[in-house]
């Protein structure tokens, strides 16, 4: 590995709340306070090369795109007219993803990802690429949002941590560094209590780059790399997944599902309604009015 004095592009954990860096590229600002999400309030967690316990926030991420899909089949049968009988989900095709982030000269996309590229090593293609990489994507609150889901007085602290493990342990508090406090002391020194937001996290587990590419062109000075990947699994780092897992839509639950099982007393049978809102009804019997 080259002998590099200090990389501030790449100082994994060094950093203040997990950074991938310390240098200028890597400084905070301010996101407005709304109730749509914003991809200024977006985090990706990567293993860069060198760390050894966590994951680390990558910089200079333009754009980070997941993607997922599958099929559904109908079932139908002759002699009962142009009618679908029921449609019939396949298997999930893998989890794809792709990145967009410029290069910097002491850290590059591969060494942001883990891989011992650029100034840390020889790897310089998919071919050197022998284990795979986890992401961990963060879709981080407003106040806004922190308001309804834990109250006024937690707004600026965001969601207990503590309650990992039960149904919504994939919701995660995240902590930002220490800002200029004004004449009554806020936001205040403790960050647990008054410097952090909740966040949705989602893992991306075992991640196998499958493309790469950067152009070096006369009429642009920004360089900026491009990378695919195909993911294993995905998931919230937190819940404990079957075939019982209570994902919605379940009539036998008790939640509303799909008129198409009103034949077994279950789903809506009663449509429309006020446009105030709750005009339709669960099914107590087979039947609709």
């Amino acid at each position: 590995m080259a002998t590099v004095n200090k990389n501030l592009d790449k100082t994994p954990g060094t950093g203040a709340n997990g950074l991938g860096g310390s240098s200028y590229l890597y400084r905070f600002g301010t996101t407005p306070n709304t109730r749509t999400a914003v991809s200024q309030k977006v985090r990706l967690l990567t293993p860069h090369y060198g760390q050894k316990a966590t994951l680390n926030q990558m910089g200079v991420v333009s754009s980070f795109g997941p993607s997922q899909s599958r099929t559904v089949e109908p079932v139908r049968g002759i002699g009962f007219g142009d009618v679908i009988a029921e449609m019939v989900p396949s298997v999930t095709e893998p989890t794809t993803g792709s990145f967009e982030r410029a290069l910097l000269y002491l850290c590059n996309l591969w060494q942001a990802t883990g891989y011992a590229s650029g100034v840390d090593g020889p790897v310089r293609s998919l071919a050197h690429h022998r284990w795979p990489f986890d992401i961990e994507q963060q879709l981080v609150f407003s106040n806004q949002a922190d308001v309804d889901l834990v109250g006024v007085a937690n707004a600026n602290s965001g969601k207990d941590s503590s309650t990992g493990g039960s149904f919504d342990g994939g919701i995660r508090r995240v902590t930002f560094p220490q800002v200029t406090q004004d004449a009554n002391g806020a936001p205040g020194s403790d960050a647990e209590s008054r410097r952090g937001h909740s966040a949705i996290i989602t893992m991306y587990e075992g991640c196998w780059f499958t493309g790469w590419n950067t152009t070096f062109s006369k009429d642009s000075g920004l360089i900026m790399e491009t990378g695919e990947v195909t993911v294993t699994d995905v998931h919230d780092f937190s819940s404990a997944y079957g075939e019982f897992l209570a994902t919605g839509n379940d009539p036998t639950l008790g939640q509303i599902g799909s008129i198409r099982f009103a034949e077994q007393g279950l789903g809506l049978v009663k449509p429309g309604g006020d446009i105030g809102g709750g005009g339709t009804t669960l099914a107590q019997s087979f039947g609709v009015e």
